[in-house]
């Protein structure tokens, strides 16, 4: 407690800010920010100086808006009139479609997968039916929708539901044969129940299985179609509550569609016919045909073949009726691919697909059931995709789709967010992605186009960059809550390609995905761009509007610990600390290539992993490669994988690192400065002083951090190992696989389960590893000891003061490594533009270390006045313009930010962010001003320094799920939200902090979840979103005509409240179904409730809450006063029975 009082003294004394100590870190086993004894004096002037002008009230956490194609799909509906479009899937999730810009993402809480949807045409409500039998009624007239009412069915299991057009009343079919009946207004059970014993014929023996289907007639609403799972189809008169006809047949029905006229239905069966039926002949169909059988020549019924899983029948007015239908292929092609047929007439069009349908939707001109459908579009919803093919062309082109489905094409592997970047590069970057467009689309309009967006008022510019599996970068516009894809480079076009059979003679890293990007790093204002991929190696690409031919000049690099600086008693290249990045390669067998030596007996040395091409290529405009480097095998090892990268354009410099050493290239020479261990970067500072080679027996804390962390910022890459591919990303994320238990395996116990494929070997591995903390702790600790490896985790290029005392700032190389050390490598550059292409650079150690507990992550300058200094870069020139015909024209170099410019000052502020703590430096004196030890029990997986409000802080994403903001340079806490309940592998790699409050992570395989930890924009997000219902009229049905009223059957004098009605069909029993209240529209507030500003949102709930209340009990009000107006009817038709009787004509 000592420590707590102590901090708010110092916040007392400091008063900047009247927060204090707000936040301390519930739940992450944050320590307080500790102000070291000896430095008070030092720290006095600066801490007066900065006014701090963040507090608590700027920040809040909410999700703001989800990209991407919804993660396992379950169910597709579509509204024709408000022409928006819902997908279900097996999360309990709904994405609800529009125009572009009108996208919204709803959660079921109980996350059962959603079985159907079915929309409330025009109403702006939906219904859902999920797996766990319960049926909800969304609210779709908000921005974020929420649910009005449920239904719990208790005893029976829903299996198909059906809202007629324009009616209340919902069918809802069970696992047991029976259709029950609910009112959409009330969400209460009607008493008329259709059982199954009554619908079928006493006759028969058998059960008829699960109610498939569920429509009402065209011709007469007054008519119910019920589909049963073994074949009986029953057309029941729900008036006079008894069959009007029954049909028979031999094969299971998958589903059943009407002509509009109503005199015919078509059903499709599991034996891959489709049968036609006449309600006036009901025996047999009089139509059955097998599309794709084959036609036997002795007469004999076509051979079958697979289940047709749904029709579609359509008329049109002017042509052949439309018949759709998914599945039906014949077994004797197996490979073939999942395909939808389209018959038209005697045409008979088989669209391929890539991935599985799961759902299809025929979208018509009117919603009217006894119309001619006059069919313009097929929704066609698959595993992996949404595409929509136009019906109106003889060849069926598909739309070209606006949404941002495609995230996951190849595997997200990484990612970057950048807010506020220049204005000019979104459509520098969509001009030079426009030319690379498919062609081929159908030209109308995309007809899912309901629902209104506008801009709003956030209008910086943002971009998010995702890195890919097959070595492809996306950059996409993300500005104003949409995404939309830019522009695609692929860095695999800089290799030769493998041949088959070829990875195993050359014994790659991995097998598969060689290419997948690990990391990127941008500099938006240079345009300068970096990659490091996971066979070890970093490509630098320069931007130009100009299309290029020219060779890909490449460079080799040997990193590799030495053997002699590894003192310990058992000389094996065991793995250093559990920490993906700096061993699992090491462990030969566990990476995918089983053989590291080459088949012909010769040890591999010198030699990368891949192959540049040694030709001109020809490189459009947009990104080019400017140089390749390559980390290549040393002694039959090959090399580690990259843990940290940097770029600057202004020094002309990169910078990479791994668990070996670290190296520096300078990329307009074209010349390797530095290639060197980790422990020789130490100079004569190494605070080790490197004696029995177990240091950290001495620093406890790096000991006690090591069990800890690896994960914390190359974690993902275990997975990629040990499966060899980032597939993994996709599978193993999904899997209740902790992060700490995966994280903590020794390596002992890694090594000895190399055989490992994911994700079952792994996950049962895990299983049995289910021990305690302390013991796996145990094993890794002493491993540490037997290593020396220390693995670069951290790289930041700034101008800065590079030794204790130094007079004025200097070009400086922060290097941060995996036991929480910092090394300051000074750079010396040619002191004149001129000589910048001939003189060499210079990079030496300059002999100060700090250090930190844990692996550092992120590093930031601050300038005297506490205002992020933004490193030094050069203005983007186009390397191949027309006018530039010397070489030799200077640079524009900017040196630091504008709002610094007049003068650094006598001193700076670096801070420095591990995944334990972060500490304020105060520079040249190297005073640590301030220190925050942000978790005891956890690890940091993220953290960034972004501006917020014209001000910054630093913000962090830790392993237990929490988001924490710390003002700086104070490091006081001001945000701390556990938001994040589950983290698992994907989140972890993929999350990423950026300017103006906002973050992203993958929250699926195929989705990226954007959200916001401003107050502001928390406070301004319903404007930004987009409406999903908009006032439409509902089209006018068509004039029936005289003769067809006359004798068109008595549907329209139907009255379903009549017959479904209390007063007429009773209540339902009790126990069938549980009514329960939605929230109706308490939006997102229950995840800020334990938040800095949680007694307002508590306030914000009960005044809600209130208002529920107020309502229901406007309902009862009403409810009693209908009652009581029945009553008072009821008594008056007594009195009047009655008035003029004697007493003794009673």
């Amino acid at each position: 407690m000592k420590k707590f009082n102590f901090r708010k003294v110092l916040d007392g004394l400091t008063a900047a800010s009247p927060v204090g100590s707000s936040g301390g870190g519930s739940g992450s086993g944050a320590g307080g920010s500790v102000h070291p004894g000896g430095t008070a004096g030092a720290a006095g002037t600066p801490r007066e100086e900065i006014q701090e002008t963040l507090t608590s009230d700027y920040f809040q956490i909410c999700k703001t808006v989800r990209h991407g194609f919804p993660y396992l799909p379950t169910a597709l509906a579509f509204d024709p009139v408000q022409k928006i479009l819902a997908i279900g899937t097996r999360t309990g999730a709904i994405r609800i479609l529009g125009r572009p810009g009108v996208d919204c993402y709803c959660q079921h809480e109980s996350g059962a997968a959603v079985l159907q949807l079915q929309f409330l045409i025009n109403e702006g409500a939906l219904v859902s039916a999920c797996a766990d039998d319960a049926l909800h009624l969304w609210n779709l007239r908000q921005k974020r929708p929420a649910i009005l009412h449920s239904l719990k069915f208790n005893r029976e299991r829903i299996t198909y539901c059906h809202l007629p057009f324009q009616s209340k009343w919902l069918y809802v079919g069970t696992e047991r044969g029976n259709t029950h009946i609910v009112n959409i207004e009330s969400f209460i059970l009607s008493g008329y129940v259709i059982m199954w014993n009554k619908a079928i014929e006493l006759s028969t023996k058998t059960h008829p299985g699960p109610v498939v289907h569920l429509s009402d007639s065209p011709r007469d609403e007054g008519k119910l179609l019920i589909g049963y799972e073994n074949g009986t189809i029953v057309f029941w008169d729900l008036r006079s509550k008894r069959a009007d006809l029954r049909a028979y047949y031999d094969e299971a029905i998958h589903s059943v569609a009407w002509h509009h006229e109503g005199k015919q239905f078509m059903c499709s069966h599991s034996d891959g016919s489709l049968t036609l039926w006449n309600l006036k002949s009901p025996n047999r169909p009089f139509q059955t045909t097998i599309p794709h059988g084959k036609v036997q020549r002795d007469g004999k019924k076509p051979e079958s073949c697979k289940p047709i899983l749904k029709v579609e029948y359509k008329t049109c007015k002017n042509s052949e009726p439309f018949v759709i239908f998914s599945g039906g292929l014949s077994y004797d092609k197996p490979c073939r691919r999942p395909s939808l047929t389209i018959m038209h007439g005697k045409a008979i069009t088989v669209l391929e697909m890539d991935h599985p349908i799961v759902d299809f939707l025929t979208l018509c001109e009117t919603p009217y059931p006894n119309e001619f459908q006059e069919p313009y579009a097929v929704v066609v919803l698959l595993e992996k995709d949404l595409i929509v093919v136009d019906l109106t062309q003889s060849n069926f082109p598909i739309f070209e789709n606006p949404y941002p489905i495609d995230i996951h094409e190849s595997p997200v592997t990484c990612t970057e967010y950048f807010a506020d970047c220049p204005p000019d590069l979104i459509p520098v970057l969509y001009s030079v992605g426009a030319k690379h467009k498919k062609q081929g689309y159908s030209n109308k309009e995309w007809p899912i186009s309901g629902g209104a967006w506008n801009l709003g008022a956030q209008t910086y510019p943002e971009i998010i960059i995702t890195g890919h599996a097959d070595g492809s970068v996306k950059f996409w516009d993300a500005s104003a809550i949409t995404l939309q894809m830019l522009y695609k480079l692929k860095t695999s076009k800089v290799f030769e390609k493998q041949k088959v059979g070829e990875g195993k003679a050359t014994a790659e890293i991995v097998e598969e995905d060689p290419f997948a990007v690990q990391m990127m790093y941008w500099c938006p204002e240079s345009r300068i761009f970096c990659v490091a991929g996971v066979s070890a190696y970093v490509i630098v690409y320069r931007f130009s509007k100009h299309e290029v031919n020219t060779e890909i000049a490449s460079l080799e690099v040997r990193l590799q610990c030495e053997v002699e600086d590894i003192i310990t008693p058992e000389p094996e290249t065991n793995p250093p600390f559990p920490d993906a990045s700096s061993q699992l390669p090491s462990l030969k067998s566990l990476s995918g290539s089983t053989n590291t030596v080459a088949c012909e007996g010769t040890m591999k040395d010198s030699i990368p992993c891949l192959s540049v091409k040694a030709r001109p290529v020809r490189m459009p405009p947009g990104y080019q490669a400017d140089l390749v480097i390559q980390l290549v095998w040393v002694d039959g090892e090959p090399p580690q994988q990259i843990t940290s990268l940097a770029v600057n354009s202004a020094y002309g410099l990169v910078a990479f690192g791994n668990c070996n050493g670290l190296a520096v290239v300078d990329f307009m020479q074209k010349t390797v400065l530095l290639s060197m261990g980790t422990l020789d970067l130490y100079g004569s500072s190494d605070p080790y002083q490197r004696q029995p080679r177990s240091p950290r027996k001495s620093r406890q804390f790096a000991a006690d951090n090591f069990c800890m962390r690896g994960l914390s910022n190359f974690y993902p890459d275990l997975t990629k190992r040990i499966r060899t591919s980032y597939q993994s990303l996709t599978e193993l994320s999904d899997s209740p696989v902790s992060l700490e238990l995966e994280r903590c395996k020794s390596p002992t116990s890694v090594k000895g389960s190399r055989k490992l494929s994911l994700p079952t070997d792994l996950k049962t591995d895990l299983e049995n590893r289910e021990n305690s903390f302390s013991r796996s702790r145990s094993s890794s600790v002493s491993s540490i000891d037997r290593d020396s490896k220390e693995a670069i985790t951290a790289l930041y290029f700034m101008e800065s003061f590079a030794r204790k005392n130094d007079s004025a700032v200097s070009s400086c190389l922060w290097v941060g490594t995996g036991l929480g050390m910092v090394i300051i490598l000074s750079l010396n550059l040619p002191a004149s533009d001129d000589l910048r292409q001939s003189e060499p650079v210079m990079v030496s150690p300059s002999g100060t270390v700090l250090t930190l507990k844990g692996a550092v992550l992120t590093f930031a300058c601050l300038d005297c006045m506490g205002t992020l200094t933004h490193q030094p870069y050069e203005v983007w020139r186009d390397p191949h313009s027309a006018d530039d015909g010397d070489k030799t024209r200077k640079r524009k170099l900017v040196m630091h930010s504008p709002s610094s410019s007049q003068d650094m000052g006598d001193h700076q502020f670096a801070v420095i962010c591990s995944e334990k703590q972060a500490k304020v430096f105060s520079l040249p004196s190297q005073t640590c001003l301030y220190v925050h030890n942000i978790t005891e029990t956890s690890f940091l997986l993220r953290a960034d320094v972004v501006t917020l409000c014209n001000s910054v802080c630093l913000a962090c994403f830790c392993a237990n799920g929490h988001i924490m903001t710390l003002s700086l340079p104070s490091l006081r806490p001001l945000l701390d939200i556990n938001y994040l309940p589950v983290t698992d592998m994907r989140i972890a790699r993929t999350f990423c902090f950026t300017n103006e409050g906002q973050a992203l992570y993958l929250s699926s395989p195929t989705e990226i979840q954007r959200l916001t930890y401003s107050q502001e924009m928390c406070d301004n997000l319903q404007d930004m979103l987009g409406d999903l219902f908009t006032p439409v009229e509902t089209p006018e049905a068509q004039n029936r005509g005289f003769l067809k009223g006359l004798f068109g059957g008595s549907g329209q004098a139907f009255d379903r409240e009549e017959l479904f009605g209390e007063a007429t069909a009773g209540k339902a029993s009790r126990s069938l179904a549980q009514h329960i209240p939605g929230s109706g529209g308490i939006e997102g507030v229950r995840g800020a409730a334990g938040g800095v500003i949680g007694d307002l949102t508590r306030a914000r709930i009960a005044l809600d809450e209130r208002g529920q209340k107020l309502g229901e009990l406007d309902e009862r009000t009403a409810s009693m006063m209908a009652s009581a107006e029945a009553f008072s009817k009821h008594a008056h038709e007594v009195m009047l029975k009655y008035k003029d009787k004697k007493w003794y004509q009673f």
